[in-house]
């Protein structure tokens, strides 16, 4: 039983999953904090802190539903109940979050919002996980690319909806947006149950790689025995240098990201949706990418593509401190910006999965989660007060932070990837 070619369709299908989660997150970064600062008033380092909390929640929550979905089993399967639920209580409670800016009412706004993070927080985990429980090992950076992809086209969903739904005044309405991400995040999970039967596929994946393994057709700079609950020395010490280099680098990017909407309006007077012309450039530019990306990483490695993604991302925070007013040539910059993003996240997380035990991919997605939520956790806060000096300083600090997790990805030893042989070069272009 081989398998050297990835299940585009099926891979397809589970990014649904991801889809509805980029959805939803595009949203809360570019609108949350405009309503903290011009609905309530929330200075810089208090829209920070209120915009860390479910970075905070995330730390708690995404490691704890993430090693409990590895422990349970249902007739829907280990992840499918969590991003069913999940998906079901963040929509109910995320159509306050409008009413509440439309009638200033912060108590409500406040936890709405916490009910909504605290059920996005338990299925996130899950969710992710179960690309790597139904895709043989040496074709994850691919199926990872796929996954993305579809994160990228709900991110490119929610930046079109904001563009189309808020009108530009100085106190929108943004209760269409809302609606419009909360329909596409039910559909979303409807064609992700409808289509992928979880436990029926699970059971397939053990079957494959556990034949790989005996064929060696899986070959990769390895981790940890199957059947062992231990990392070698020289595994764990890879392992936290990547989980440092995904502090390092969501410190930078998250530090752009959740401030952006807000700079253009302050630094280059851009009103209402403005601000997301440049975020539409840089994931339509991720969206085209990541298919390319999953198949440079699967000839030359995942840490070199890795490594390239940074120097990209760095290149784009250095050229950013250089506009002074608005220009159409951002959006070049924020293309670099989204090419070297896709490049990072499509080979990470796989990375990281590689090293551990197939019993527990769940635990270390809620580790990945961990060091990526802590980093998004400091970061509006740490940058917030930089922010409240002078807004300029928000691509100086991406780019440090950038810098140094070039730096420690150097340090990662395992959990990269040998291309796979192919039986033939016209297998190659498949």
């Amino acid at each position: 039983m081989k398998a050297t070619r990835l299940n585009y369709v099926r891979t397809f299908f589970i990014g649904f999953a991801f889809l509805s989660i980029c959805a939803f997150w595009q949203l809360y970064d570019n609108i949350i904090p405009l309503i903290l600062s011009n609905t309530f008033h929330l200075d810089e380092i208090l829209t920070g802190v209120i915009m860390a909390l479910d970075n905070i929640l995330a730390l708690f929550l995404l490691p704890l539903f993430g090693a409990f979905s590895d422990r349970i089993n249902t007739r829907l399967g280990k992840r499918t109940p969590f991003i069913i639920m999940g998906t079901f209580f963040a929509v109910v409670f995320m159509m306050f979050i409008p009413f509440a800016n439309k009638t200033h009412n912060f108590m409500l706004f406040f936890i709405s919002l916490g009910v909504v993070l605290i059920a996005m927080g338990s299925y996130r985990s899950p969710a992710v996980a179960l690309m790597p429980d139904v895709t043989p090992k040496p074709l994850r950076s691919k199926a990872n690319a796929i996954i993305n992809l579809m994160g990228t086209l709900g991110a490119i969903y929610t930046l079109i909806m904001v563009k189309l739904t808020i009108p530009k005044v100085e106190h929108p309405d943004y209760t269409l947006a809302f609606i419009a991400i909360a329909i596409v995040m039910v559909v979303a999970i409807i064609i992700l149950v409808t289509n992928i039967k979880e436990n029926a596929l699970a059971k397939e994946m053990v079957e494959i790689n556990r034949n790989e393994e005996a064929i060696g057709e899986a070959e990769t700079v390895s981790s940890v025995n199957e059947d062992s609950k231990t990392l070698p020395p020289e595994v764990k010490k890879s392992l936290f240098f990547i989980l440092a280099s995904i502090f390092l680098w969501f410190t930078a990017y998250n530090a752009v990201i959740t401030a952006f909407s807000r700079y253009a309006m302050k630094v280059w007077g851009l009103k209402g949706g403005g601000f997301a012309d440049a975020l539409i450039v840089a994931t339509g530019a991720a969206t085209i990418s990541y298919i390319p990306i999953g198949f440079i990483s699967s000839k030359f490695g995942r840490k070199k593509t890795i490594l390239g993604g940074i120097i990209l991302v760095t290149v784009s925070y250095l050229c950013g401190t250089l506009f002074i007013t608005y220009s159409p040539l951002i959006n070049v910059v924020f293309a670099v910006t989204g090419i070297g993003w896709a490049a990072i996240n499509v080979n990470s997380y796989p990375m990281v999965v590689e090293m551990v035990s197939g019993a527990d991919v769940g635990k270390y997605t809620g580790l990945y989660y961990i060091f990526s939520m802590l980093s998004q956790t400091l970061t509006p806060i740490m940058s917030g007060a930089f922010l409240k000096i002078s807004y300029r300083t928000l691509f100086p600090y991406a780019f440090i932070f950038s810098v140094l997790s070039f730096c420690t990805m150097l340090f990662v030893k395992h959990g990269d990837s040998k291309p796979i042989r192919k039986a033939s070069t016209l297998e190659e272009f498949d």
